[in-house]
């Protein structure tokens, strides 16, 4: 029946309009915009949740008291400052006209206000109270249970609304209201798309649309010096029409590149935020991020950054949505440091700041969500009929005062909801004016409002608002461009906050210099698809993004030949530092001051004044015992070795030139080949000295001095005949050798000047000295049994011990640092130091003792009974006799000191 009264209702005034078809189409209507049947709406069976105040002119309000609520629940929570603020500053411009006694003299206008959860569908739903009155009633076929006709009370007539705030909000509003034309003035809603008078011809607004604000944004981009930047918006009209007026602009304007155009699902998954800050780093250059979205967005997209630990990398261009408010960055404003918000050109209202923090339970009690508003601000709880009370909050007193014991700061669209209502206002007066000349009150011809008529009226109105600025409309109902461009500054401040740093006003007035980054940085941080590629880099464009490239260094040894082209250098040169040509690669040699000479060079000096003290020693005392028990002609031979060791050293550092190639070559192997000639002979007699007088009295042959001498120079011989073998086929020479030390990066390539001498060549220059110092010391160790007396043998035996340690160590090192590119300079000084600390270990062990003794403990160096070869056979058998009787645990005299002199 309730249905049937709708219908009939319906039919009676649009029937004419619509034609016969009437209920048809109002289903159709109806099921479009809601979901709903006609039968479903009427079955809900109770009036939306609204404020009333009655008037001679009822105006509507949209506010989006609370917040849009989870899944199949239409409302969350409540909205203090978006909501209660708004929606207060209406009721306060209400009191201000009705309390003006020439602003609408002896009319009152009253409200409808309704909340809209900030859900469209839900906004639309509740707005079809405001199209009520407009539907006639026809009763004559509507009978009660009782066949008496129904008594239906009539709704007030709204003849205007304020509102919405979305903008996704307005769009589906003024769908219907311009069915029944009435007209809308919004405080916030911003999208392009309500400029389109052939579809909202009814809808007017008292900010600017997105297509200014994107203008304002394009140009503070550019002032930025930015070209490259991503876009994100919240799923709707508001977010994508937005980005698409940016986009568009931009596009004319040229010389912007679009990184990422990301959208922001209304209802998003988990884990969805972190994939967009993804997305967004997928071309990090694009540090701009244009944002056209709600505050909860705004909220988690900085959630979700800081979570990526991306803090301070993002360069947040932020549309009026963000402005100014506090909401959107809480608990996140390092993430959103330097981010540059626009808004509305507004001030805040002091009249409005004094009303709202007088407003208290008692006083404000025609506001129905206050008590709500009040329990949240406070965050106490109120004693309420059929609500619970909760146990973990305190109890509201009542006594609670705004502004004292909470925060309070005016929100943003105060004054456009002032401006809007004032606006309304403006039009019914001077309709009232044209159509009531004289009356007092509302005349015949306003009775009731014609919508047409009034939106004429809203279009043609020019005052001043409440920020003392003017209020007018264009041609599309649109306020004129005026922002006020803001930075959130959060370093090097006394205030942290938003800071005003310029205005667009049809162009762009920026403060560069107050301008302020993460860190506190002045410099204006780049956002730029391609920076400009630098001397030595060639262009590489990027496919389908025409003012992107990728620059690509010419590197290695490459020089930049063109703008896109690179070549390399020739084997001799590198590229010059910025890699536009080629030049010559420095030659190099190892000095004598570089670290690593100098410490070879004193090790060879000290050996070398070590040896020549020897030698003058041991010439000097040259007939005492002990110089000759020592073998004074292999010992000569010996020292002669040691002392070109040292030398070499000084070889092997001298600058390359042929002579001292030739030297290096000879001396090389010649004065280890010398030293271990010496010592193989030396213990290659006592071997078989020992040996012979384990079988025999009689000596064994070839232990005399001259035999001794032959030996030793026949080993050498073998060393020299290689050498002048290797002269003869390979002429020492210097070479230029540029791929020891030419490294990845060609700063630090150099041309080694070096002798032709390669490493398998070093080798087997010392292998036959190797071969005599192994052979040596499989000498030593089957010599190490020998009687303490004949204790030549036992220093010998650890000198080659020691200088076996230091060659296997010395292999690694050497060969181990081939790939360096100090491959010259660590292999010189390894091989110089390895063959000095031989030296010195051979020194040490073998002649040092004995000069020690010679200068300090002379009373040792006398004379002892001198023996012959024969001798000396026959008191190594009766040695090696007693060692054999001690094992067996018989005790025999003491061995008598052989003379060594032979």
């Amino acid at each position: 029946m309730i249905s049937q009264c709708h219908t009939s209702q319906f039919c009676c005034q649009f029937g004419p309009l619509f034609g016969c078809h009437v209920t048809t189409l109002l289903r159709l209507l109806w099921m479009l915009f809601l979901g709903l049947s006609p039968e479903s709406w009427a079955q809900q069976g109770t009036q939306p949740h609204s404020i009333k105040i009655k008037g001679d002119i009822t105006l509507g309000g949209l506010f989006p008291v609370h917040s849009r609520g989870p899944a199949g629940v239409p409302c969350g929570e409540i909205k203090r400052e978006k909501g209660i603020h708004r929606m207060e500053a209406m009721l306060y411009a209400l009191d201000q006209i009705n309390s003006d006694p020439d602003l609408l003299p002896n009319i009152t206008l009253g409200a409808m206000v309704l909340d809209t959860c900030s859900r469209d569908t839900y906004a639309l739903e509740q707005s079809l109270t405001f199209v009520q009155a407009l539907i006639q009633k026809d009763n004559s076929d509507v009978r009660c249970s009782n066949n008496e006709p129904p008594i239906i009370r009539k709704p007030e007539r709204v003849v205007g609304v304020i509102g919405a705030s979305g903008s996704s909000v307005s769009i589906m509003v003024a769908n219907v209201l311009r069915l029944f034309a009435i007209p809308q003035i919004s405080y916030a809603s911003t999208a392009p798309e309500l400029s389109d008078k052939s579809r909202y011809e009814f809808f007017s607004r008292v900010v600017p649309p997105d297509s200014y604000q994107a203008q304002a944004m394009v140009d503070i981009v550019k002032a930025m010096g930015w070209n490259y930047v991503s876009t994100l918006a919240s799923e709707g009209n508001y977010g994508e029409s937005g980005v698409d007026a940016f986009l568009q602009i931009s596009r004319e304007a040229g010389g912007l590149c679009i990184g990422q155009s990301i959208k922001i699902p209304r209802e998003p998954k988990p884990g969805g935020f972190d994939k967009i800050i993804k997305r967004l780093m997928e071309t990090s250059n694009a540090r701009g991020v244009i944002i056209f979205a709600n505050e909860d967005d705004i909220r988690r997209v900085l959630e979700a950054a800081k979570r990526a630990n991306l803090t301070g990398h993002f360069l947040f261009v932020g549309s009026d949505s963000w402005g100014a408010k506090s909401s959107p960055i809480l608990d996140q404003e390092d993430v959103a440091e330097g981010a540059v918000t626009i808004l509305p050109k507004r001030a805040s209202i002091d009249g409005f700041d004094n009303y709202f923090t007088s407003r208290s339970l008692k006083n404000n009690r025609r506001n129905i969500w206050f008590a709500e508003y009040w329990e949240d601000d406070f965050k106490c709880k109120l004693t309420r009929p059929g609500i619970k009370y909760d146990l973990g909050r305190r109890k509201c007193t009542g006594e609670e005062r705004i502004a004292q014991e909470s925060q309070y700061e005016q929100e943003g669209k105060v004054q456009f909801v002032i401006d809007a209502v004032y606006a309304m206002a403006h039009a019914l007066h001077s309709m009232h004016l044209d159509l009531c000349p004289g009356s007092m009150g509302i005349c015949e011809k306003m009775d009731p409002v014609e919508g047409s008529q009034l939106l004429h009226y809203i279009r043609s109105v020019n005052f001043n608002g409440s920020a003392g600025t003017g209020v007018m409309f264009n041609e599309n109902g649109d306020a004129p461009g005026r922002y006020d461009i803001f930075q959130f500054q959060l370093s090097n401040t006394t205030n942290p906050g938003y800071r005003c740093i310029g205005q667009w006003t049809n162009n762009l007035r920026l403060n560069a210099e107050e301008m302020q980054w993460s860190g506190g940085d002045r410099a204006v941080p780049d956002s730029v698809c391609s920076f400009p590629c630098e001397l030595g880099e060639r262009k590489k464009m990027v496919k389908g993004v025409p003012c992107c490239w990728h620059c690509e260094l010419c590197d290695g040894y490459q020089y930049q030949l063109d703008e896109l082209n690179c070549d390399m250098c020739p084997f001799d040169m590198r590229p010059m530092p910025n890699r536009t040509g080629c030049r010559s690669t420095p030659i190099i040699k190892l000095e004598w001051s570089s670290p690593w000479a100098i410490i070879p060079v004193f090790l060879a000096v000290l050996g070398i004044l070590a040896t020549s003290g020897c030698i003058i020693t041991f010439i000097r005392f040259n007939d005492t015992p002990i110089v000759r028990a020592s073998g004074r002609e292999l010992s000569y031979v010996l020292l002669t070795g040691i002392f070109l060791i040292y030398l070499i050293t000084f070889l092997m550092i001298a600058e390359p030139s042929a002579p001292v190639c030739a030297f290096r070559r000879l001396l090389l192997g010649l004065g280890m080949c010398i030293t271990y000639s010496a010592m193989l002979t030396k213990t290659n007699r006592i071997y078989r000295i020992f040996e012979q007088g384990k079988k025999a009295v009689t000596p064994p042959p070839f232990i005399s001095p001259a035999s001794q001498l032959i030996i030793t120079f026949i080993l050498i011989g073998v060393q020299l005949l290689g050498i002048f073998i290797w002269f003869g086929v390979v002429p020492p020479h210097t070479i230029i050798d540029y791929e020891e030390q030419r490294p990845p990066n060609p700063e630090f390539a150099r041309g080694v000047l070096k002798c032709d001498m390669s490493d398998l060549a070093l080798v087997l220059c010392l292998s036959y000295s190797i071969v005599l110092m192994v052979t040596c010391t499989v000498y030593a160790i089957k010599s190490r049994g020998v009687p303490e007396t004949f204790n030549e043998a036992k220093p010998i035996g650890f000198t080659m011990y020691t200088t076996c340690i230091i060659w296997l160590a010395f292999v690694p090192i050497f060969f181990g640092t081939a790939q360096s590119t100090e491959k010259m300079f660590i292999q010189t000084t390894t091989l110089t130091v390895s063959m000095s600390l031989s030296a010195t270990v051979s020194l040490g062990m073998l002649y040092v003792p004995k000069v020690y003794v010679i200068i300090f403990q002379p009373e040792q160096n006398v004379q002892k009974r001198k023996r012959s070869s024969k001798a000396v056979a026959s008191t190594v058998t009766s040695q090696l006799s007693q060692k054999d009787d001690k094992q067996n645990g018989e005790s025999k005299s003491s061995a008598i000191v052989p003379d060594r002199s032979q």
